[in-house]
């Protein structure tokens, strides 16, 4: 009995197709970590706005604390006629011929 055997006649091109896929891989994968929308750029940039919307919450919180205090001296019956009219000419940028005007930027 003889045994018939097939000879298979190695190709170059077979080694390179698994390191080629793999790095096909790597670097579509390393791109989108790095620029995605979700990568380390937008993660930045995210970062970024977070703070300067932190810093505007502050801002804004410490402005209403601010209105929330004017309204509790006006609303309260304690209110004297010259801090009423202190206000109001503040708030409406008006003064006598005779006075002398400081701001102080408390309201």
């Amino acid at each position: 009995m003889s045994m018939w055997t097939k000879h298979h006649k190695k190709r170059k091109f077979g080694r390179f197709v698994l390191p080629a896929i793999t790095i096909a891989f790597v670097s579509y994968f390393g791109y989108h970590s790095v620029h995605g929308e979700l990568g380390l750029i937008a993660t930045e940039k995210f970062e970024k706005r977070r703070i300067e919307r932190v810093a505007e919450l502050t801002r804004l919180t410490d402005g209403r604390k601010a209105l929330e205090r004017q309204v509790q001296l006006m609303s309260d019956g304690s209110l004297e006629k010259d801090m009423l009219d202190e206000i109001a000419r503040y708030q409406l940028n008006v003064s006598k011929r005779d006075e002398i005007v400081i701001f102080n930027n408390y309201f």
